[in-house]
């Protein structure tokens, strides 16, 4: 039988997995990526740890078809990284090269929100369908829009950044240093920051007391707890974050038209919470003929999105 081997590569952990061709992860293992050793210490533990794997399951290294590899940065056609945006890399590093060189075996590249959103395509949640797009909202909002059975990944690589599309001219700040991003507004993080902000001025609500007053403490999952069990305040805030998520959503269906949005990430964790009102907003800002057999669901690949989805750039 033969397989693939796939790599998350994160700013702080690193996920690798064997997958065979039906998408089936078979072993995995996360470990530190330790990215200040640099680029090529780095590689040689990752490879040596995927050598383990396939070892500890009797599966020959000849067997091994490809290695896809999901990044936090801009990819250039599935090879040249712009830069590594969580750890001190050289710029414009043809990492395929590098990591091809190390290990004998064809290897692709492509950004990570763009990796989850190809294994959501191909293996998990928009299986089956043309178009998708997934948005993975956690601490910002990533993306990836997979168009007529292929990834869009532009000139540059940074095609799909949802995230940084302007919702509000001139509006707050965003991460990325410019104004007015979905990300500043419709993010985990963002909805959080929200949050605090009404606490300092409202203490008598469920959220505070589940808190205990600890606003250093507050995360997202509260926010949805506690509106589950019946907090005006927490609904509130609900109701704010639902409605930029379908501002934001709407633009993206104007443009592409694709017939399933995927959510994923922390966000995700709302379910129904979030999902319900959101369709409803849709019809605020989407061209009606968009919302026509539309599917919008939370993502099913959870912790093997990047594995799977860097596998899926060979499916």
């Amino acid at each position: 039988m033969k397989h693939y081997i796939g790599i998350d590569l994160g700013g702080t952990n690193t996920k690798i997995g064997v997958v065979d061709l039906e998408g089936n992860l078979i072993i995995s293992k996360i470990i530190k990526t330790h990215s200040k050793q640099k680029v090529d210490k780095t590689l040689e533990r990752i490879w040596e740890t995927s050598k383990e794997l396939l070892v500890k399951c009797d599966i020959p290294l000849f067997s091994v078809l490809g290695i896809g590899i999901g990044i936090p940065g801009p990819v250039k056609e599935q090879s040249i990284v712009g830069f590594f945006a969580n750890f001190d890399w050289e710029k414009n590093m043809n990492l395929k090269e590098k990591m091809e060189k190390l290990t004998g075996i064809e290897t692709r590249i492509e950004n990570d929100a763009n990796i989850i959103a190809q294994g959501e395509a191909i293996f998990g949640a928009a299986k089956g369908k043309k178009t998708s797009i997934t948005i993975a909202i956690g601490t910002g909002i990533g993306g990836g829009i997979f168009l007529n059975g292929n990834l869009l990944t532009g000139m540059s690589g940074v095609a799909g950044e949802i995230g940084h599309m302007k919702v509000v001219k001139d509006g707050k700040t965003c991460g990325c240093g410019q104004n007015g991003c979905f990300e500043a507004y419709a993010s985990a993080s963002a909805l959080v920051k929200e949050a605090k902000e009404r606490l300092k001025l409202n203490e008598d609500n469920l959220l505070y007391k589940e808190i205990n007053g600890d606003l250093e403490e507050l995360e997202a999952k509260n926010i949805f707890d506690a509106a589950r069990k019946g907090d005006e305040f927490s609904k509130d805030l609900l109701e704010y974050e639902s409605d930029y998520l379908a501002l934001g959503i709407g633009n993206l269906l104007n443009i592409f038209n694709p017939e399933c949005i995927v959510i994923s990430g922390g966000i995700s964790l709302a379910g129904d919470e979030i999902l319900i009102p959101v369709k409803e907003k849709l019809k605020k800002y989407t061209l009606l003929p968009a919302l026509e057999n539309l599917e919008i669901k939370t993502g099913v690949l959870g912790n093997e999105a990047g594995v799977k989805g860097a596998v899926a750039l060979f499916i």
